[in-house]
This record gives C-alpha cells, structure tokens and sequence, in this order.
C-alpha cells in the first residue's frame, strides 16, 4: 500500500512535505518529491551523489598521496609537544635458569607449534630443502648464501606470491616457544614470509635463548624498523572454532638447524 513504509513510493504535492506543511525555498520545490520509507526522495539526489563521489575519490587519492591531514596533523602535535626520551625499564621478574639442553627444548617446542624441525650440516642447506619439497617449481631465498633465487625488497609482490618454498637465514630462536626471531632484513621483503607457501628458516643451533625474557634482552629493537618472530605456520581458528593452516601466511614451517 503506498506509504506503508515498506518500500513503495506516494507521490507528495509539489512545494509540501509528506506532512501536508509547506517546503522552504529550494531550486527543487517545483520538480515534485517522492516519500520512501520515511524519507524525502529527491530526484536530483542521483546528481548530487554522482558529484560527491567524484569528491570523495578525489580526496582519497589525495590522502593516498600527502597522506591523512588528521592523521599528519595528529603527528606533527605530538612532535611539537617535545616529549622526552624515556630508557627503556628493567624487566625484572622470575627468569627460567638457563641451563640444560636448549637445543633438545627448542626442538620439542617447535614441533609442538605444528613446524618441523631437523639438524643438519652447515652445507646441507640446499639438499635438505630440496629433499623436504622435491616438487616445488619455485624455490628462493633471502640470503646469498644458498643458489636458489633471490628475494629482495625490490621483488615484486606477483613474483612473490608464486614462491612454493622461501629460504630465510634466522637470528635467534627461543626454547620455551619454539620462536625464531626473523628481522627486516632477513625477510628480502616483508611480504615474503607471509605470500610463500611453505617457509624454512635456517638457525644456528649456537643462538637460541631459554625464554622470551632472554630474547628481548638479545634483541636490538633499534636496529631495525620491522621483525617478527615466527612459531609454526599461519593458523587460525576464529570461525566456529575450525583449524585452518595458511589463512593468513605459510602452510608450513621448518626449521633447519646447523
């Protein structure tokens, strides 16, 4: 029925309101108005949307050029307020002791995040990863160390998204989580660890640390602007609690000691 709120249109005198009062001056009272759903429908409205889309893609080309004027100006009132530098605080606090074989510990911890883990020699690199994946067509790596290909942060990210397998040299590993710490630059490109399918980290067995505690101590923050730290592959079970593996990066994980 028309005006029944559920969709239909009424036709409402020119120069009145759907209320019967009479309309403010306007360049649209003569053309006639339309009521839908509670609202005044403006037959203009088509045109003035289409102008203030064209505004909007505007400024969001310029944002994505000069970048977000509340976002710089929020910036620039922090850097003028002159904050003061603070040192970091001393982390105290029960420490596990590091003593035992962390080695035998990380290993256990790596497997139990769902990664493979497996010792070999210095120059047994290249032979292991092909033996874990015979038939991936697309192999690299971040480091010169090893003849696959190299990724690097010039690699664009459509070559980056067929690797089947990235090689990458890790700094530290950590005992209690089976964490390896990847820095900035180790990854070749920040995207490289999370577009391959299965990623391996190569980790002397000399540099894993007992606990998290240890690990922030070793870590220099400072050094550079972007670092993980990897355990197991992508995993996530947000909806109706179903494991899924790779959603959100790698299918799998390996670590290579040497």
């Amino acid at each position: 029925m028309p005006g029944d709120g559920r969709g239909s249109f009424r036709n409402v005198p020119a120069g009145r309101l759907a209320n019967g009062m009479p309309r403010s001056g306007g360049r649209n009272e003569t053309k006639g108005t339309r009521l839908r759903l509670g609202r005044m429908y403006d037959p203009l409205s088509r045109r003035r949307r289409k102008k203030m889309s064209r505004k909007r893609r505007h400024n969001a080309l310029d944002r994505a050029e000069h970048g977000s004027p509340a976002r710089q100006a929020i910036l620039d009132a922090v850097r003028r307020a002159g904050l003061p530098s603070v040192p970091l605080p001393a982390i105290t606090g029960v420490r596990d002791p590091d003593t035992g074989d962390q080695v035998s510990r990380f290993m256990v911890s790596v497997e139990a995040a769902a990664a493979a883990v497996q010792i070999v020699e210095t120059g047994g690199v290249e032979a292991a990863v092909r033996e874990r994946f015979p038939e991936a067509a697309f192999i690299a790596a971040t480091a010169p160390a090893w003849s696959f290909d190299r990724i690097d942060a010039h690699t664009d990210t459509h070559t980056m998204a067929r690797l089947d397998v990235l090689v990458c040299p890790g700094e530290f590993g950590v005992a209690e989580n089976g964490a390896v710490w990847l820095g900035e630059s180790a990854m070749g490109s920040r995207a490289a660890p999370f577009l391959t399918q299965h990623l391996m980290l190569v980790l002397d067995k000399n540099a894993i640390v007992p606990d998290m505690h240890a690990a922030y101590d070793r870590l220099d923050v400072a050094r550079e602007g972007y670092g993980v730290f990897v355990a197991g592959p992508s995993k996530t079970a947000d909806i109706e609690q179903a494991l899924v593996i790779g959603a959100h990066g790698p299918r799998s994980l390996t670590v290579l000691l040497t």
